[in-house]
């Protein structure tokens, strides 16, 4: 066996790996490249994977510090400051990524900023205001958007697409996680939002189950809704092609449903839409 064959059979395991950890670790995803065109479906499981494992940095270190040093190794891997190809064979994801975004020539500074925006993830501070919580969605969850357009073979992202795409699927996403941030101690709801409710990031994670918590919540379903409704209309003028890295932005209208009945507790764990209802959704792709 030649060492090409070698290095592409090496390839072609450390994609379907990252197809068996994407799978395990963000559903919604991994179903939704199901839909892609089989060429990219492995440069898609990549770029998931990858992003699975830095957004659950948090839960596997002890201090921030460790946090940091990891989403530092990542940043020095993918933009060739450490190197890049030494030691790989035993990290499949940095490995099917690196070849990714050589194939394709992904933005590394996309992957730069993505992982900067991630350090806040490391830290108990709450956000700030709406702008910056924007800001976080929009280095994190629109970067993906963006880049899975460019697999998908955009020549230029859509900004208005990915932006407010990116928003609407993040924001729904915290909301979902909500119970589970307030056990670690994160607020990412912003401190203007709750201030308009005369709430603060202590009284979220007191886990007050009041008027004025609902209110803040149901404001922040109103903003990630608004970003989805932008995202839809933007998302219809598309080339076909292009809508297919947007086919996950049906899903996000199913959750922010299930938060609004009357027995909503934010608190609590929100009962999981079915999946046959998530598969058809994402079957339909309509935002």
């Amino acid at each position: 066996m030649s060492q090409s064959q070698t290095s592409e059979d090496r390839l072609a395991h450390h994609y379907a790996l990252c197809g068996v950890a994407l799978r395990d670790a963000d559903r919604d995803r991994w179903l939704a490249c199901l839909f892609a065109p089989e060429s990219a479906r492995p440069h898609l499981f990549a770029l998931y994977a990858f992003n699975a494992e830095v957004a659950r940095i948090r839960e596997h270190v002890t201090q921030p510090i460790l946090g940091e040093m990891r989403l530092q190794w990542w940043i020095d891997t993918l933009t060739g400051q450490g190197d890049p190809r030494g030691d790989l064979q035993a990290h499949p994801t940095a490995d099917a990524l690196l070849a990714t975004i050589d194939a394709l020539n992904l933005p590394k500074q996309v992957f730069r900023d993505l992982l900067e925006a991630r350090r806040f993830d490391m830290y108990d501070d709450p956000a700030p205001d709406v702008g910056f919580l924007e800001a976080y969605c929009g280095e994190t969850c629109s970067a993906l958007f963006r880049l899975a357009s460019l697999i998908l073979g955009a020549a230029s992202p859509n900004a208005d697409a990915a932006g407010h795409g990116g928003c609407a699927y993040a924001m729904t996403g915290l909301l979902r996680a909500l119970p589970w941030h307030v056990v670690s101690q994160q607020c990412y709801m912003p401190r203007d939002l709750l201030a308009r409710h005369g709430l603060t990031p202590a009284r979220v994670m007191a886990r007050e189950k009041s008027p004025e918590m609902l209110a803040a919540v149901a404001d922040m379903r109103a903003l990630a809704q608004d970003h989805l409704a932008k995202a839809k209309k933007a998302v219809a003028a598309l080339p076909k092609a292009e809508c297919e890295a947007y086919r996950l932005l049906a899903l996000p209208k199913l959750y922010l449903r299930e938060m609004e009945g009357r027995q909503y507790d934010p608190f609590l764990p929100v009962a999981d839409v079915a999946p046959w209802r998530r598969q058809w959704a994402l079957w339909r792709g309509k935002i």
